[in-house]
């Protein structure tokens, strides 16, 4: 009898300090959690600014053809006049080129037989009656004039890519509701200039 009442009260203790356990919180894995917020930052959209793409673009075709850019951003009037220009502009460098170059030589052929035969007529020349020091003058002016153009060259080729680039940036660019409107008005000229009498003149208003 003893002993069973020994072990009725170890049984009740033991149920008593079970419930008296309090539960034991499970922390999730960091893991999972930085997880989960890399999925969610990839789910963000990214802004793409088509302007600077399209730029980017018609400046590489440019690079490749001279014009192609332009015609890239769309076929219009204004566009299609820009292009004739560029390859207006290139092929009258070119003629400039080739007549500077052909004189330079005519003339440094004259320059090479005089060093070579002092005091004779060169027989398949038209420079004999010129003088040795107008001769070395149009030399060096021929030269200087093939140096000029091939940087106008180069100049010209810069000036279409750089026009195609701003010329696609500027057909994505929003300036919003801006209106403008002209109208006649008088100015105050005393403030000014010290008379009285209203000077008329041109009234710009800006509405954003």
């Amino acid at each position: 009898m003893r002993n069973f009442f020994l072990l009725s009260v170890l049984v009740l203790f033991s149920a008593l300090s079970l419930k008296a356990q309090q539960p034991v919180n499970i922390k999730k894995d960091s893991t999972v959690q930085t997880a989960g917020k890399a999925d969610t930052l990839k789910k963000r959209p990214v802004y793409i600014n088509p302007g600077k793409v399209a730029g980017r673009k018609a400046a590489f075709r440019s690079m490749i053809l001279p014009g192609m850019g332009q015609i890239g951003n769309g076929v219009t009037v204004y566009r299609l006049a820009k292009v004739a220009g560029i390859y207006t502009g290139a092929t009258l460098l070119t003629l400039s080129y080739i007549e500077n170059s052909n004189n330079y030589h005519l003339v440094l052929d004259e320059l090479e037989f005089r060093v070579k035969f002092p005091g004779q007529r060169n027989p398949e020349g038209f420079l004999q009656d010129r003088q040795q020091d107008g001769l070395i003058l149009a030399k060096d002016t021929f030269r200087r004039n093939r140096e000029v153009i091939v940087f106008s060259f180069v100049g010209l080729y810069l000036l279409n890519v750089a026009e195609a680039y701003i010329d696609a940036r500027l057909k994505y660019f929003d300036v919003g509701d801006i209106a403008f409107k002209i109208s006649p008005g008088i100015i105050d000229t005393n403030t000014m200039y010290g008379y009285n009498q209203p000077v008329p003149g041109v009234k710009l208003t800006l509405k954003f």
